[in-house]
């Protein structure tokens, strides 16, 4: 898992300079800054505020069984 960790934050890294090289302004610098922390965000909305305050009985084993859950929690229009 640590392993895991280490690739993703190096992934994430490598994309970013690349981005940044690729267009080196604040602007682009900014953008990247803002997507990671939205991302963050909705990681953290999908997994820890959905399980502990929406719906606590339910366990998502990833975001795929997020995307699940959320479809079948639409209310149908039959």
């Amino acid at each position: 898992m640590y392993l895991k960790a280490i690739l993703l934050a190096f992934t994430g890294t490598f994309a970013a300079a690349l981005l940044i090289l690729n267009s080196p302004s604040w602007l682009t610098l900014l953008l990247i800054v803002v997507s990671v922390w939205a991302f963050c965000r909705a990681y953290y909305f999908a997994f820890y505020v959905i399980e502990r305050y929406i719906d606590p009985s339910y366990r998502f084993s990833g975001l795929a069984s997020f995307v699940r859950y959320l479809f079948s929690s639409i209310p149908s229009r039959h």
